[in-house]
């Protein structure tokens, strides 16, 4: 017998164009395997996930431009081709800051976490993450939030070099654009450059303190806040691999306990009244030892498998169990179980295959998802490498614009948020010294360091 009401399906929504997203591959799993009917709203051309067998069905995704009432039109045609009440799971951040926005106009058609429609979308917004930590008492990186160009040449030599620029919504980039949700500094004119392309980006920009990578550094806690605000399922685990290198995703990942960080997530959830599926990444200070969060992300992190424990609950199992009323079970925590996502970390999943290890891919039981993720890979791959030989072959790009070196600093201070700390106006001073190299690097995962 199914721990779920299979009565009830599952709706998977996820409006960034990702074709290799194997977060929402795990959900269709997870969902078909316990007996649920999945629907996937997204765009499924190119992509392995439309080869699970697990996938009732795929519906044509929201535009990355959509307006809201475009957004709610279209999942409540969804809802009437399924003729049934689901549980609707958005997969990304601008799936989750949408339908938590729309929540009043969807109620009827799906069942989703009550809490503030505002919330996921401020928790992800990267400028009042660092607000939320100081209130709770987590640390953070020191930020600045600049105001003009010449204020975040002045806030970068503050900070020094390397820093980590980040764009406060990245879900609302334009697609094509080049822009990148996390980007490492390392001059004035990177930095100027960058902030004149605020307009383009949609949201402000922040420059932040580098915290340098290491052992045992990267860690990340996922959880479901459920009905009355307990958090289960879940847990805290450590990034042994990243893609790319040093920042990024997750691509070998251990769930290890960390009370610390368990206790932080926990506190903050609490703290926002946050209800429904959480992924949290931290990095530890190397000097100070405090774990610093980088990034709340309101709903599945992509490696959210290797929080399954021994009842077989994860995250996306628990909201489905709790929002249709039945019963969690109590299953054990499986420490030392070990995720690989084999297209980032190929030689970690080549090696002999332990009792306690999932890859995010390659299954058993649907095979055919996994074979065409390596062929499309392949594919994807050979046409970068050969996109970059052709740029390579065409010679050095334009000189950049006049006016785009390091200017002087601005007479108004910027806005800033040290230590998670909210200031206007207030310079910097006595900031750790920062190493010349290595680290933050560009993630698809909205941010995290």
């Amino acid at each position: 017998m199914s721990l779920l009401d299979t009565r009830v399906p599952a709706v998977l929504l996820r409006i960034d164009r990702n074709p290799f997203h194997h977060g929402t591959l795990g959900a269709v799993r997870s969902l078909g395997r316990a007996g649920a009917d999945v629907h996937v709203v997204a765009e499924m051309t190119g992509s392995p996930i439309r080869k699970s067998r697990h996938v009732r069905r795929l519906h044509p995704p929201p535009a990355p431009d959509a307006s809201p009432e475009e957004i709610v039109a279209l999942l409540l045609r969804v809802a009437a081709r399924i003729e049934r009440p689901a549980v609707l799971i958005p997969m990304d951040d601008a799936g989750a800051v949408a339908v938590s926005r729309l929540r009043t106009e969807l109620a009827p058609a799906y069942l989703l976490p009550q809490q503030s429609p505002t919330l996921p979308e401020r928790v992800a917004d990267k400028s009042e993450l660092a607000q939320m930590c100081a209130a709770a008492d987590v640390a953070h990186p020191c930020t600045f939030v600049p105001e003009s160009a010449e204020q975040a040449v002045s806030a970068a030599r503050r900070l020094g070099f390397p820093l980590v620029a980040k764009w406060s919504r990245p879900w609302l980039l334009p697609t094509g654009s080049g822009l990148r949700s996390t980007s490492v500094l390392r001059s004035a004119q990177e930095v100027r450059e960058l902030y004149l392309r605020r307009e383009e980006a949609g949201s402000r920009l922040l420059l932040q303190e580098f915290l340098p990578p290491g052992d045992d550094r990267d860690w990340f806690f996922h959880g479901y806040a459920d009905r009355s605000g307990v958090m289960r399922a879940g847990g805290t685990g450590r990034k042994l691999s990243a893609w790319p290198r040093g920042a990024g995703l997750t691509a070998v990942g251990e769930w290890v306990p960390n009370a610390t960080v368990r206790e932080q997530s926990e506190r903050l959830a609490e703290r926002l009244g946050y209800r429904g599926i959480l992924d949290l990444d931290y990095r530890r200070c190397g000097t100070t030892g405090r774990y610093h969060l980088l990034d709340f992300n309101p709903r599945p992190g992509a490696q959210f498998r290797l929080f399954t424990d021994t009842a077989g609950l994860d995250v996306v199992r628990a909201q489905h169990l709790d929002l249709t009323y039945r019963p969690l079970p109590e299953g054990e925590a499986r420490p030392g179980r070990a995720f690989v996502v084999e297209n980032y970390a190929p030689l970690s999943a080549l090696r002999r295959v332990r009792a306690d290890r999932e890859l995010a891919w390659y299954a058993g039981d649907d095979a055919a998802a996994g074979r065409a993720m390596w062929a499309l890979w392949c594919a994807h791959v050979t046409r970068r490498l050969w996109g970059r030989l052709r740029r390579t072959g065409q010679g050095p790009g334009p000189e950049p614009e006049a006016g785009f070196g390091a200017g002087a600093c601005g007479e108004v201070p910027p806005r800033v948020i040290r230590r998670g700390v909210v200031r206007e106006g207030s310079p910097q001073t006595g900031l750790p010294g920062v190493p010349d190299a290595g680290g933050h690097a560009d993630d698809e995962k909205a941010g995290s360091c």
